[in-house]
């Protein structure tokens, strides 16, 4: 049925030769790209809901983000841990439990009475998001060869970046006219039915008996990423948490290299286009974060308004960046994978640079709607390329753990990269001059983004 709908949506859309495509590629794409979009759903709903959920549960602006930081936190920590999971004990019956683990945590969250209930809930809701995401990833890598795994990725990626737009829109439109709880509420019969279509249409891969789970690297991933958010974010000892991040990493890359079958394989980082393109994604989910997190904060609080219409104010950017990642499989087709992503990185730059340069004070059209259209290009562009070489080269037994990677790199660049843009404009109460410092941060985000593709285009050029 969910196929049928994407196959006539694409006809209405005159899409034919795509819904020719997605045709040939079965079942497994749809569910894949489905169970992403909504794990990166919920994520976003969050940020155009922060002020009512604040006022229900009685939250202070610091409990508040951590509604948003348990999520990234766990989601991020565990990524790499059950990345590998996949590999060893069968994709297919790691991706239902990460099903179940996510829809129960969904239905906790919308029913939460208390501050602490909804953190907790959020960190349990991350650690089935973090089953997922990986493996979704790997999903594809399994069922799809060349060209067709190429589409594959590159749709994947245009999920990744539509799934926060329109988390926002509905985010919005829950908020304003019912609850904020029902944005998790609905999750439930969502996961039962993804559920129920991965036992019927996607089979289990087959195990690898010689892997063995590196738990130490998942414990000490975990410390790592966890204590690195908090030494920025927190309010006590964040200069121990600074020191236990710093032991735990290097422990941890100590522990990969000697281990046999290791969490994180250290070759995957031997791939200088590999690697660039994980520098790359860390940097642009820190600038879009940031962004998806601030802005609707400063809109409200500068132009007055409510959540449905901060939530509508990000259309520009919805629009351009679903229109143009309609177009990347056949630009990359045409030109290169590289060459699109260096273009996206452009014009991505070039939305942040207009945005810093004219401010609120010049209105909504010339200071957001603008720089969000060169931003959601940028956007709808550089997602799908970024995954690719994230994954290319990678051998059959590290599927699931560069899965891991490029999902982590994702989740852990746009929780810290938020919490540095959070604590360098914390002091700055007027909307615009937050706004504005922020984007200079986020500035300097992209541009060391811009500089990792082209050591990517310039690696491919030898």
């Amino acid at each position: 049925f969910i196929k049928k709908v994407i196959l006539l949506w694409l006809f209405l859309l005159k899409r034919r030769n795509m819904a020719q495509k997605v045709q040939k590629f079965g079942m497994v794409l749809p569910i894949v790209l489905l169970s992403y979009f909504m794990i990166l759903l919920d994520n976003s709903i969050i940020f155009t809901s922060t002020v009512h959920i604040s006022q229900d549960l009685q939250m202070s602006a610091t409990l508040l983000s951590w509604v948003s930081n348990a999520y990234a936190l766990t989601f991020g920590g565990f990524l790499l841990f059950f990345g590998r999971m996949g590999d060893i004990y069968g994709r297919k019956r790691i991706f239902q439990i990460g099903l179940v683990i996510f829809t129960v945590a969904s239905f906790l969250v919308g029913i939460s009475t208390s501050s602490t209930m909804i953190i907790v809930m959020r960190a349990f809701q991350g650690i089935g998001s973090a089953i997922l995401a990986p493996t979704t990833l790997a999903f594809l890598m399994d069922a799809y060869r060349g060209q067709q795994r190429a589409t594959a990725i590159a749709y994947y990626g245009v999920t990744a970046g539509l799934g926060a737009s329109f988390g926002l829109l509905i985010g919005g439109l829950i908020t304003s006219y019912s609850s904020w709880r029902y944005g998790f509420l609905i999750n439930v019969p969502v996961g039962i039915i993804m559920f129920c279509l991965t036992q019927r249409f996607i089979s289990q891969s087959l195990r690898d008996k010689d892997l063995v789970l590196d738990w130490w690297g998942a414990i000490l991933s975990v410390i790592t990423f966890s204590s690195l958010v908090y030494s920025i974010n927190g309010n006590v000892l964040r200069w121990l948490s600074g020191v236990i991040c710093v032991f735990a990493f290097v422990t941890f890359l100590w522990i990969e290299s000697h281990h046999s079958k290791p969490l994180m394989p250290l070759s995957l980082f031997r791939n200088g286009m590999r690697s660039s393109a994980y520098i790359a994604r860390f940097f642009f989910m820190s600038a879009s974060m940031s962004y998806f997190f601030l802005m609707p904060q400063a809109l409200q609080r500068y132009f007055w308004y409510s959540p449905l219409q901060a939530a509508f104010a990000f259309i520009p950017m919805t629009l351009t960046q679903f229109i143009f990642s309609l177009f990347v499989n056949r630009l990359t087709q045409r030109f290169s994978n590289v060459f699109v992503l260096v273009l996206g990185t452009v014009m991505n730059l070039t939305g942040y640079i207009i945005g810093v340069g004219l401010g609120l004070h010049h209105g909504y059209f010339l200071g957001v709607a603008i720089p969000m259209v060169f931003i959601g290009v940028g956007q709808g562009l550089v997602l799908g390329p970024m995954t690719v070489e994230g994954v290319s080269d990678t051998k059959a037994d590290e599927a699931g753990a560069a899965s891991g990677v490029v999902n982590t790199v994702h989740q852990i660049g746009g929780a810290v990269g938020l919490s540095l843009v959070s604590l360098l404009t914390s002091s700055l109460s007027n909307p615009e001059k937050m706004i504005v410092h922020s984007q200079q941060i986020m500035l300097i985000y992209v541009i060391i983004m811009l500089l990792a593709s082209l050591n990517i285009y310039r690696l491919k050029s030898k």
